[in-house]
């Protein structure tokens, strides 16, 4: 019986093999932009205040609300041109339409580029071409359905390859050994409900908590209700996502170094200081990477390698974007149970109350009694909360909050640490002009477009509304 079951698996995987190479010819054909598409992009990348712009369009695009989220989420799946890519994971209760987000965010980005997969299969990524994936941005809509798959996708993170051999006859019944090999790097990218489940795919991603707020809820319920009254753009949105898809085709990789590395600190706050602060660095790299347009080129006269230099407001940038990203790292407290641990201090500063117990809160926040109980026994055990019988017959406790500000003192203690750290540079390096006027003398240029050069089309980008600058 067990010869039969090899047998048949080994004709499975030859007739397995045949359909990929069948489907490889199938590929659709990159897109290639027009002379006018490229000058537009280019145009475009030139421009000061890049990153408030572009956040700006994302917005346009149709991506509600999550300001600081969508920027961060669109420059890690930029990274997927680089040779090391970032990683991402979006976290949300449920119901709070975690795939949204990626979904929106990953419209922006070249469909070539994209791989987006809702269930996969034991040894699915294996059976990818050799270099299939290889600067491509992985989408995964559930990670909680892709529990078998996540040892490769590890692997290609950290490896950027993943082998495997398999054994299948020919149609002369002879014995024939096949070794699977397929390349990396990717940028991979996944939505789940369960932070503590994915540990090991976490310590190689920025967590994403997802917006939970009533602000942010009638966000959406109000763009729910234009689009029900026929009052939303979609073709303005569609010419956003063709500008910003066209934006990602014209970054070409290149070399970056931050001549500001060796004076940069993690706030010592935070947990697993060496793979957070690996993110940290590349992260700048990664802003550096994005205004390319806007940075001369310099040669090592040593080893004759190309590279573009990072610039005090490229840092200034990351720490605005990464600022949650570190603070939810330096929390012990999972998401979920932060996002209701400040809920609850809201709901009762603005109700004056002191002492509460599980069922009155499950009421009055429409959270279930179970959710609750959970978090407030997490709570009181990590000492967030104090608790002591109550006096009438029935049974349970009375809880109250044993701390109203730490988690601001937390805020403010990482926000003061990269203050400093940027103050510091400043103060060291006493730069003659502000980093973020700079303009490239001699920007890097992607390989020249051999079609036939047309004339530049008059399309202009859409000018964004009044928000923080980043």
């Amino acid at each position: 019986m067990a010869t039969a079951f090899a047998g048949l698996i080994n004709e499975l995987e030859a007739y397995r093999l045949e359909q990929l190479k069948l489907l490889a010819k199938e590929k659709e054909p990159v897109k290639q932009l027009t002379e006018a598409e490229r000058k537009e992009a280019e145009q475009f990348l030139r421009q000061p205040n890049l990153l408030h712009v572009t956040n700006e369009l994302i917005g346009q695009s149709g991506v509600i609300g999550e300001e600081n989220n969508r920027l961060l989420m669109f420059l890690v799946f930029t990274s997927r041109k680089r040779e090391e890519p970032l990683h991402v994971i979006s976290l949300g209760s449920s119901g709070t339409v975690k795939t949204h987000l990626q979904e929106k965010v990953g419209e922006l980005i070249p469909s070539e580029d994209v791989i987006q997969i809702t269930s996969l299969s034991e040894n699915a990524f294996y059976y990818f071409g050799k270099q299939e994936l290889k600067h491509k941005l992985i989408l995964i809509e559930d990670l909680d359905g892709a529990g078998d798959v996540l040892y490769p996708l590890r692997e290609l993170q950290s490896k950027k390859v993943i082998t495997k051999t398999v054994v299948y006859r020919n149609q002369a019944g002879e014995a024939q050994t096949v070794h699977l090999r397929v390349e990396g790097p990717i940028c991979v990218a996944g939505c789940t409900t369960k932070e503590n489940v994915y540990e090991d795919n976490s310590n190689r991603s920025f967590l994403v908590h997802l917006d939970e707020t009533k602000e942010q809820d009638e966000k959406i319920m109000h763009y729910q209700r234009l689009k029900s009254a026929g009052k939303i753009d979609f073709k303005g949105q569609a010419k956003v996502k063709q500008l910003l898809q066209k934006v990602q085709r014209v970054l070409v990789p290149v070399s970056v170094r931050n001549p500001f590395a060796e004076l940069l600190q993690l706030p010592p706050t935070v947990f697993k200081p060496r793979r957070t602060n690996a993110h940290y660095l590349a992260f700048i790299e990664l802003i550096t990477f994005f205004h390319q347009y806007q940075r001369e080129q310099k040669k090592d006269q040593t080893t004759g390698e190309v590279y573009i230099e990072t610039t005090i407001a490229d840092i200034k940038a990351a720490n605005q974007l990464m600022s949650e990203v570190l603070l939810r790292k330096s929390d012990e407290l999972p998401g979920a149970c932060r996002n209701y641990f400040e809920a609850l201090k809201q709901h009762l500063q603005q109700q004056l109350k002191v002492g509460f117990t599980n069922r009155m809160i499950s009421k009055e926040l429409h959270i279930p009694l179970s959710t609750v109980k959970r978090h407030n026994f997490m709570l009181h055990q990590a000492g967030f909360l104090t608790r002591h019988p109550r006096e009438d017959d029935n049974k349970g406790f009375i809880y109250a909050l044993a701390d109203h500000e730490e988690y601001q003192q937390m805020k403010s203690n990482i926000s003061t640490v990269l203050d400093a750290i940027l103050n510091n540079i400043q103060a060291t390096y006493q730069p003659t002009s502000s980093p973020a006027a700079q303009t490239t003398t001699e920007p890097v240029k992607p390989t020249p477009n051999k079609r036939k050069k047309e004339k530049p089309t008059s399309s202009s980008t859409a000018q964004p509304k009044n928000t923080p600058n980043l």
